[in-house]
């Protein structure tokens, strides 16, 4: 099975990492009002989008990068990729 790490951005800016076995689905789960399993995407106003991912062969695989992009090396990769997004499109939230 395939396991996605994957970073979603809010309009102001503020980033979520998480793992999932599938994405589409998962994107949709933080979005949907209703869903209670993602407080953290319910008290920071959304809507979200995802801004980057990965695919891994194994949960531990997505999991350990999940953990990697939440410490200080990882926050700064996050950064860049923000920053290589707003410099493509100046009319995207978080710009």
């Amino acid at each position: 099975m395939t396991y996605y790490l994957y970073i979603l951005e809010n309009p102001d800016g503020r980033t979520y990492v998480g793992q999932s076995n599938d994405l589409d689905r998962r994107l949709i789960q933080h979005n949907n009002p209703e869903y209670s399993g993602t407080l953290y995407t319910k008290r920071i106003k959304g809507p979200w989008r995802l801004i980057y991912s990965e695919e891994h062969a194994s949960r531990s695989d997505s999991m350990a990068r999940e953990k990697y992009f939440k410490t200080g090396k990882g926050r700064a990769m996050i950064a860049e990729i923000q920053n290589k997004i707003c410099a493509g499109s100046s009319n995207l939230g978080g710009c």
